[in-house]
């Protein structure tokens, strides 16, 4: 009679975890729309830098996937022309994205991705989402520099530019995150990647 009586109180406690686990909330994915943004706290003094694309009709080549460039498979720009020499042709910066060869630290979240593009010292915000926010990618040095923010104000689908001058010996790690630029607040899900050498030398 004591065994039945445990075997059922086991059965109850398995069944109440189960129905505890169906209403809990998991954390969001990458592609997941949060229920309701969360507002990250960023320091006062936070700089921050809108990205830029190039000018409409300028003519902007990024090097070809490695594959492309082995074999004899041509590359091609957006409207569809081979173009010579392993390299594509993309026209204004806000419809090209980075090349995943010189691009390093990819990090994502939910509406935006983000990449340092070594050589140049360049930041890429991408948008990924329409949800009326901006990507923004924070960018924090191993030497101190005080972190800036390139935000992308160019809307869905499409690619910003931040510009900039860090040490070659030093590392970087970008923040990728929402921004909203009415309230002048950051928003969560972010995610961070590792640190990136400013050299491009691992």
């Amino acid at each position: 009679m004591r065994e039945n009586w445990r075997s059922k109180l086991s059965v109850l406690a398995g069944a109440s975890a189960l129905a505890l686990s169906a209403v809990t909330p998991t954390p969001a994915l990458a592609d997941d729309a949060p229920v309701s943004p969360q507002e990250v706290q960023m320091p006062a003094d936070v700089k921050i830098v809108e990205g830029g694309a190039t000018d409409p009709g300028a003519a902007v080549l990024f090097p070809a996937d490695q594959e492309d460039q082995a074999g004899p498979v041509e590359s091609v720009d957006p409207a569809g022309t081979p173009v010579p020499g392993g390299q594509v042709e993309a026209v204004g910066a806000a419809k090209a994205s980075p090349s995943s060869s010189t691009c390093l630290g990819s990090t994502a979240a939910y509406g935006v991705s983000g990449c340092f593009q070594h050589n140049g010292d360049i930041v890429w915000a991408g948008d990924t989402k329409k949800d009326g926010m901006s990507a923004a990618v924070g960018v924090y040095t191993d030497y101190g520099r005080a972190e800036e923010v390139c935000v992308n104000k160019l809307g869905a689908d499409t690619w910003a530019t931040c510009n900039k001058d860090y040490r070659e010996g030093g590392d970087v790690r970008l923040r990728v995150l929402r921004y909203d630029g009415d309230t002048g607040k950051f928003y969560q899900p972010e995610t961070w990647s590792g640190w990136i050498p400013v050299d491009g030398k691992y």
